[in-house]
């Protein structure tokens, strides 16, 4: 009975490392069904954005931006400048990397691309260590008091529920921007057919680019959130989480936007609920588990037709 009581809390804890896990996801979706390779570097660019947010945070304060929390959260508005700071460095470097690595192998096939993604994680992993060190880096010391919601008996921080509110708006501006603008529409049509879309007139190179925009933004963007919600960040924080992403991403269905933010949901939920009858030392053997039981069940994914 004790154990069935704890659940309801780990739902949220589940709800809350799944919002993460699927803005993780969403990158690696877009990146699979439009450039049509696995970016191994995703999780090192999720790092990337984290230490950055850090990095940057002390110079926006300086600049004058309050440092006072916000209401009852562990940071104030510098923090909130500092994450989108942080977002706009890491599309500046993917951009780079894409422009001298990537264009240069997109005619040499996938299995180099990806061995390339592969290169450029632990390229970005050994400049993290070698800028801030090995050591964990810390967002916050403050102690944060949780507070029960009425009715239900579960306990939330205000920063968790930050967390969740940014990924749902996140997830949000993405839809509406993949169904009602034109570089979101073409998008959708390089991703159907890229040669097609480049034959119509589709600037797919554009294309190309707002894809590293928008998937490694939402993955900054969730680095800073572990940050948040773990309190400190560590140089393998890339390394850590590419397996839960990849297990999201493969569950929703590989190349499919919204497949990844369902599979973060599952993967996220189902990885802290086990936490209620095995130790949390294999929390990364769930997402495991999902991965290899999805591939043996549904490659295709939950939100992707068998073709």
């Amino acid at each position: 009975m004790e154990t069935l009581a704890r659940i309801p809390q780990l739902l949220v804890y589940g709800l809350v490392s799944g919002s993460i896990l699927s803005l993780g996801g969403i990158g690696v979706s877009l990146t699979y069904s439009i450039l049509g390779f696995s970016n191994f570097a995703h999780g090192d660019v999720m790092a990337l954005g984290a230490y950055l947010a850090l990095a940057v945070l002390p110079l926006v304060s300086a600049a004058g931006v309050g440092s006072q929390p916000l209401g009852s959260l562990s940071f104030g508005p510098d923090f909130v400048v500092a994450l989108v700071l942080a977002a706009i460095g890491a599309c500046g470097v993917v951009l780079v990397l894409d422009r001298v690595l990537f264009r240069r192998l997109r005619g040499a096939g996938r299995i180099t691309l990806m061995i390339a993604t592969v290169g450029v994680a632990l390229g970005l992993r050994n400049v993290i260590q070698f800028f801030w060190g090995p050591q964990p880096r810390y967002y916050s010391a403050k102690i944060q008091m949780a507070t029960v919601l009425p009715g239900l008996g579960v306990k939330i921080k205000p920063d968790q529920v930050f967390v969740m509110a940014v990924a749902i708006s996140l997830a949000v501006l993405l839809h509406v921007f993949l169904r009602y603008t034109k570089i979101g529409k073409a998008m959708r049509a390089t991703a159907d057919n890229a040669s097609l879309a480049r034959v119509t007139g589709i600037n797919t190179e554009r294309v190309i680019a707002w894809t590293w925009v928008i998937g490694v933004s939402l993955a900054a963007v969730a680095g800073v959130l572990i940050g948040i919600e773990n309190k400190f960040v560590t140089p393998e924080l890339g390394w850590q989480m590419l397996l839960p992403i990849f297990a999201a991403v493969i569950l929703g269905g590989f190349g499919n936007p919204y497949g990844a933010i369902v599979g973060g949901i599952v993967v996220g939920v189902s990885e802290e609920v086990s936490t209620a009858f095995i130790s949390t030392a294999y929390k990364p053997a769930v997402a495991f588990l999902i991965l290899i039981l999805m591939l043996l069940i549904k490659p295709t994914g939950l939100l992707t037709r068998r073709s």
